[in-house]
């Protein structure tokens, strides 16, 4: 199909734009990747996730099941698949554990880490717990025992956190806490509670660049850790995203070469973290109100794909397509990007409505959430 051949082909201009715009020689790790089936119609896959790192220079990544049809008992099933997964590819994938707080978590944490699990995975939104949960203690103290880490999702869909997670971590402290998603949820508190402190670190795996930003303001670059949330995340716009806020945050080279790879590597392999210094970002942020006006469309457009509106006809996909003419605006050249990439998501949204085939239409909607999402990045994070 035209319109996503022509998907496609703005994806991988903007690949070449993403591996360029990286350190030179630099590697990376990703915090934060699914494999399987989840009860949301998403998938993760080995084999595309094994080319993505391939193509984007990902050395290796912690690797977790989503939240599966088959996970009842105790994610059993799900977390033997992760084990195979990474028993295919040892080098690239290193297998956490996920857990389910009614169903015996400490004896399957146990089972998957005498099998070469690497971390335990707690997601509190879709296990329906909270930190204060009196059944989350011997899990971090197991972490302590076992010298595992433990991510712990801190996006969406959760009420504060932060303070009743750090009780538990001054009780029972693993080698190494991840809180996903920039730790979005309760980020003031979360900052107030674990910046500065060794050992807590945030992954990059949010939507809005904005939230990077705001997370640079508040909490050391040491403390920050690249992440996809692969198959939700996607490149390029997860390495772009995350490269260019911690530029504009002011991290040098070597502190976006740490956040890109070598905290996570040294969590992986078990090392001492680096002490953390200062949080850097900028508390203000000043940026032409042309690619503040499509940013908000673009926030708006995005709600609407990922509830699967049929069709936006003449809806805030046009407001963030006409907010790109370049007749007013002063900014030509990169208005023009813009344009291009929402052109192609209209293109896609209505083959979308236009489908009949389920299969066909799921990925035309990926699609044009993709390009959507990557041209939300760059009218953040495109240098005025």
């Amino acid at each position: 199909m035209v319109a996503i051949d022509r998907a496609n082909g703005l994806l991988e201009r903007y690949a070449v734009l993403a591996r360029a715009e990286l350190p030179a020689g630099a590697k990376v790790f990703d915090a934060h990747t699914h494999l399987g089936d989840d009860i949301d119609g998403m998938v993760g896959d080995r084999d595309e996730l094994l080319a993505i790192q391939q193509g984007f220079g990902i050395e290796r990544s912690f690797v977790f099941c989503l939240d599966e049809p088959d996970r009842r008992p105790a994610f059993t099933a799900a977390n033997d698949r992760t084990l195979a997964h990474a028993a295919a590819a040892p080098a690239e994938l290193l297998p956490f554990v996920r857990l389910d707080l009614d169903e015996e978590p400490v004896a399957e944490a146990t089972r998957c880490i005498d099998r070469g699990a690497r971390g335990i995975k707690l997601h509190p939104r879709a296990q329906r717990f909270l930190p204060d949960d009196p059944r989350l203690e011997p899990v971090f103290a197991l972490a302590a025992e076992r010298r595992v880490p433990i991510l712990i999702h801190g996006g969406r869909g959760l009420p504060p956190i932060a303070d009743s997670l750090a009780r538990l971590l001054d009780r029972h402290c693993p080698p190494a806490l991840i809180v996903a998603h920039a730790g979005i949820v309760d980020l003031a508190a979360m900052a107030e509670n674990f910046a500065g402190r060794a050992g807590v670190f945030f992954d990059t795996s949010v939507w809005s660049p904005l939230d990077l930003l705001d997370l640079y303001r508040l909490v050391p670059p040491e403390q920050v850790v690249y992440a996809s949330d692969y198959p939700y995340g996607r490149q390029p716009n997860s390495l772009l995203m995350a490269v260019r806020t911690a530029r504009a945050s002011g991290l040098d080279d070597a502190e976006v070469r740490a956040m890109l790879h070598g905290t996570a590597a040294r969590i992986a392999d078990g090392l001492e973290p680096v002490t953390p210094g200062a949080a850097r970002g900028a508390a203000e942020l000043s940026h032409p109100v042309p690619f503040l006006r499509i940013h908000q469309y673009l926030t708006m457009a995005s709600a609407m794909l990922w509830l699967r509106h049929a069709s936006d006809t003449y809806g805030v996909l046009g407001l963030a397509i006409n907010a790109c003419d370049a007749r007013s605006n002063g900014y030509r050249a990169e208005t023009e990007q813009l344009r291009e990439l929402l052109v192609a998501t209209r293109d896609l949204w209505d083959l979308a409505a236009q489908t009949e085939d389920d299969g066909d239409r799921r990925r035309a909607q990926r699609g044009a959430f993709r390009l959507v999402h990557l041209a939300s990045v760059l009218a953040v994070t495109n240098p005025a």
